[in-house]
């Protein structure tokens, strides 16, 4: 399938599109700055001021607008019927960690290969709606929301190995974090045992020092070395007394690991000020803390702690260390690590985000993303009126004129096959006048000796927001099944006598504006979507799993003092009292409006609405699917009112081959 770089097929096309846009666009940002009015901005001081001295600027400007508006309108509407649904960009990085390499490093042999996954909803809405959901500046958010992800994606990442005569596992070192980046490039020791290596050396062309880079990202157009994680930094821990860390009852007297100390002042956020300790940029003097993958014993007898193995093969990946033995104390029967992180993982593989509605800021967070991630889709929707949608839930046929698009965005490490996209045709209501749909994806993560493709398919989408509509997103749910079976259906080139293709995940992600706790969303919660992919969050219908968390922030909180920060917002999440001030919990129809009041009967968690699921059934023979690894992500505090969360998906192909 050939991809859409460009939204028409030829530039005359596109010469006349852009035409229109450029007459509409005055009269739209007016109106968008002049309804922005009447919300205010957590910042604004007087709103009754700027009514008054704005109000009728922006008023003569539109009126002078409107006829050049009309005039682009009557082109621009009818070239939407001959528009693509979306624009494929690729910036080529021909270094280690472009697609190509990252397609050269698994051959479908050895023991299996973890891929990363991500989804957020970022709320880049034009301004006065955004205003409507406590956040603002969409433009200036766009820019750090990239910013942000790609430098907590980007990280160098360390490799832990206890060399214990008793304990082999991770959860033998109970610690806060290990390493500290030098200034002068080298390895300290620390007590217990401990030794360092460079965890932070980055090897940019550009001259800058390793701590600027840290901080702000690579320079524009610099290549970024994403390494695959087996050259990861090695910290080799020697056990004493059965591998018990001196310091291991004791997480608060551990050392503080630092990302990009000694940087400049940090931009401020759209939604507050930059603080000593804010790492949402990794340009902050006290970096969260982070777990990291999983250790296996006696893997790489490469991670010997000799600063000399290491220095040079880590210019990339890092994350600090987080305790996780009384995590797994207190949740001893999962399979799988779960945390609530201040940053992205690093060695991201894939990125889906919801409600990038705005253009401008769509471009915005490609241009930023793009210093990580190779391949990307934007502007993923229709526009403009597509003729009569039929409901067939009501079985009425009703106009449906789309203003926005679906706000659906993808950014990829691994190459993009193949990109389909379908619009709900049973949206009600103001969720009508954007083209929610569901995109879906087949990348190539891999090729075998025998040239067959590894693949994997990817789905995400945007459910219908009105919470009293549960008969609407369970038929929109019905149509992203049935499309999904459509889309892997026309998309393979492999027969069960003549296998071309190996499918090593299937994931479904987004936004899909129901819980898992709400009684209103029982309907939901018992869709056929969850026999077919299984939640790593959920017990089962109505019951979530303990260390599970909502997603969905109260907005009312958004730009407190208390949560202003990533830091700040994980330590608040951390506790059950803070998640009961901060995250938006479940509304009954019997219960009260506001939140603040009614604490005595708030239950669960608070509200998950953005999920991560993946399929066990429908791989590679003998191929087997396994979380690695769940976050709960506060990156983004201050830029969005939910939470990203992010899987590591480990595929395990049943050789026993190292």
């Amino acid at each position: 399938m050939v991809l859409y770089t460009t939204p028409f097929s030829n530039s005359c096309l596109s010469a006349l599109h852009a035409v229109s846009w450029y007459l509409i666009f005055p009269c739209y940002w007016l109106l968008d700055q002049l309804l922005a009015l009447f919300t205010p901005a957590p910042c604004q001081k007087n709103q009754l001021l700027c009514i008054v001295l704005f109000m009728p600027i922006y008023l003569g400007f539109l009126v002078t607008s409107l006829p050049f508006a009309f005039l682009g309108f009557l082109f621009w509407c009818p070239l939407q019927c001959a528009r693509r649904p979306y624009v494929y960009s690729r910036l080529e990085d021909k270094g280690p960690a472009g697609g190509a390499a990252l397609l050269r490093e698994w051959k479908g042999t050895g023991p299996g290969k973890s891929f990363c996954f991500a989804t957020a909803n970022v709320c880049l809405l034009p301004e006065s709606l955004a205003r409507h959901n406590n956040v603002y500046k969409t433009q200036v958010r766009a820019k750090e929301i990239g910013h942000r992800i790609r430098n907590g994606a980007s990280r160098p990442q360390i490799k832990i190995y206890i060399d214990s005569p008793t304990n082999t596992s991770i959860s033998a070192a109970s610690f806060s974090s290990l390493v500290s980046p030098q200034g002068d490039g080298m390895a300290r020791a620390v007590p217990g045992s401990i030794k360092r290596t460079a965890s932070v050396d980055y090897k940019g062309n550009s001259g800058r020092h390793p701590s600027d880079e840290a901080a702000n990202g690579p320079a524009s157009g610099d290549p970024i070395d994403c390494s695959s994680l087996e050259n990861a930094c090695v910290v080799r821990i020697s056990g004493d007394e059965g591998g018990r860390h001196p310091e291991a009852d004791d997480p608060a007297t551990g050392g503080q690991a630092r990302n990009g100390a000694g940087g400049g002042p940090q931009g401020q956020t759209p939604n507050h000020s930059r603080r000593d300790g804010d790492s949402g940029s990794l340009g902050s003097r006290s970096a969260s803390k982070e777990s990291l993958v999983k250790a296996r014993a006696g893997l790489d007898s490469g991670g010997s702690g000799e600063p000399g193995a290491t220095h040079s093969k880590a210019p990339h990946k890092a994350s600090v260390v987080k305790k996780v033995a009384a995590r797994k104390r207190r949740h001893p029967d999962e399979a799988f690590d779960h945390e609530i992180s201040a940053f992205f993982p690093a060695n991201l593989d894939f990125l889906c985000l919801q409600e990038v509605f705005d253009k401008r800021a769509a471009t915005k967070l490609k241009n930023q993303l793009h210093g990580y991630f190779e391949y990307i889709l934007y502007d993923v929707g229709v526009y403009g009126c597509q003729g009569c949608c039929c409901c067939r839930r009501c079985c009425e046929a009703h106009c449906c004129f789309k203003c926005f698009n679906s706000g659906l965005f993808f950014a990829s490490r691994y190459p993009i096959m193949d990109a389909v996209y379908h619009c709900y045709t049973n949206g009600k209501g103001v969720d009508s006048l954007a083209s929610k749909g569901a995109l879906f994806l087949k990348v190539q993560v891999g090729s075998t000796p025998q040239d067959q493709r590894i693949v994997g398919y990817i789905t995400c989408t945007h459910l219908h927001a009105p919470e009293e509509d549960s008969a609407i997103r369970c038929e929109q749910l019905d149509m992203l099944l049935e499309w999904l079976a459509d889309f892997r259906k026309s998309t393979s080139s492999s027969s069960t006598a003549n296998p071309e293709e190996l499918v090593a995940f299937d994931i479904v992600c987004g936004d899909l504006n129901f819980d898992n706790c709400s009684s209103d969303d029982k309907l939901e919660q018992q869709h056929s979507l969850f026999t077919r992919y299984k939640d790593p969050c959920r017990l089962g219908p109505g019951e979530e799993k303990p260390w599970a968390i909502g997603t969905m922030l109260d907005q009312d909180g958004i730009n407190d003092e208390d949560v202003s920060s990533p830091d700040n917002l994980q330590k608040v999440l951390e506790s059950e009292e803070g998640r009961r001030e901060y995250l938006a919990f479940p509304t009954s129809k019997n219960s009260g409006a506001g939140q603040k009041g009614r604490k005595d009967v708030l239950k669960g968690n608070g509200r998950r609405i953005d999920y991560m699921l993946y399929a066990e059934e429908g791989l590679c023979p003998d191929w087997k699917a396994e979380v690695e690894e769940f976050s709960f992500i506060t990156q983004l505090s201050g830029l969005t009112d939910h939470l990203p969360v992010a899987m590591r998906l480990m595929v395990s192909t049943g050789d026993e081959e190292a």
